[in-house]
């Protein structure tokens, strides 16, 4: 709304500029002239250029105008400083003649301008770069503490809450604005999956940021704007920030780990709490569908490890005294592999 009230203004007071400086013209004309033709004629061509800006500047996206707002900002600026340096150092010549004053002040902004240019082509697109460096960061980006950046995968998946609970994690965990947003697009998605998959992450980053909750929450607003994926942003930020991206995503946890960022990856730490089982060792499973292999039974501990039980596949929906024979580490979870030892009454 308030961009509609600007155009309004801004169409407005073109017409009225140029209805004036048709008024001007006219004044200054030696002969009699009918003047509303003229003021309306004026009007009319102000609302015409304010038109052409109104449809120019919509090509300006936001990232052309990150791009260009610097070189811009350079070029002006040095030669508004060497216009002020001509002024200055004819005020030390009050006598000179016209053409010396007119030669002394373009010489001197064609330095600047000169210097302006070649700063804004070659430098102006670093100065991002520059800043975030010499920015001084909020208090909680500094100091002991270890800081650890959520990706969208965690908060959907919803299991940082009980370790959260469980007081495992310190330091602070920061949801960049970026991430934020993806997890507001999955939440608005239509498809009814996705948006639950949305809101679940929405809810569980509410309850992180609960005051009785173990951890910290921050919201922060950095954004690598170079890089669009979440991804490659979440990495970028992670090395400037000094921090540990928080993730289950495989991709992202490869991807963080080539570019030397230390991951937390739930999923890992799920295998890893997973009680140990050793060859021959005893243990009693459920089996509940038959396996790949022929009379093969497949049954699941409490915590989702798969067991694969040899000689059990006649015994499907009882539970089996088996014994272990080898286990095998996943990327996706562990296998256990056992034989048939007895039926448990």
């Amino acid at each position: 709304m308030p961009e509609k009230v600007l155009r309004f203004l801004f169409l407005a007071a073109c017409s009225v500029m140029g209805a004036v400086w048709a008024w001007f013209l006219i004044d200054k004309s030696p002969a009699p002239v009918n003047p509303y033709p003229w003021v309306g004629g004026g009007a009319a061509i102000g609302v015409i250029v304010a038109i052409i800006v109104l449809l120019g500047v919509r090509f300006v996206t936001q990232e052309v105008y990150e791009k260009l707002a610097p070189a811009f900002v350079a070029v002006v600026l040095a030669l508004i400083v060497g216009y002020l340096l001509s002024r200055y150092m004819l005020f030390w010549l009050p006598n000179a003649e016209e053409k010396m004053q007119v030669f002394v002040s373009v010489s001197v902004v064609l330095v600047f301008g000169y210097v302006g240019i070649h700063l804004a082509l070659t430098r102006a697109s670093n100065w991002e770069s520059l800043l975030a460096a010499v920015q001084r960061r909020p208090a909680h980006h500094v100091g002991t503490v270890s800081l650890k950046l959520v990706d969208t995968s965690v908060l959907i998946d919803g299991r940082i809450t009980d370790i959260a609970a469980s007081g495992f994690i310190e330091g602070t965990l920061l949801v960049p604005r970026f991430v934020l947003k993806e997890l507001q697009n999955i939440a608005d998605s239509a498809e009814v999956l996705r948006r639950a998959k949305g809101r679940r992450g929405l809810d569980i980053l509410k309850n992180l940021q609960d005051p009785n909750s173990h951890v910290k929450v921050a919201i922060i607003e950095d954004d690598p704007v170079e890089v669009r994926e979440v991804d490659s942003k979440l990495v970028k930020l992670a090395r400037s920030l000094g921090a540990k991206v928080l993730t289950n995503d495989f991709n992202l946890n490869k991807v963080a780990q080539i570019e030397g960022i230390e991951v937390l990856n739930i999923n890992d730490l799920a295998n890893a709490l997973k009680p140990a089982v050793l060859p021959d060792e005893q243990m009693e499973v459920k089996l509940i569908k038959e396996g790949k292999e022929a009379n093969q039974g497949v049954g699941y501990l409490d915590d989702g490890t798969m067991v694969v039980v040899d000689g059990g596949r006649h015994y499907m929906g009882k539970t089996v005294q088996v014994v272990v024979t080898s286990v095998l580490q996943t990327a996706a979870g562990r296998m256990i592999f056992t034989r048939y030892s007895g039926l448990v009454q």
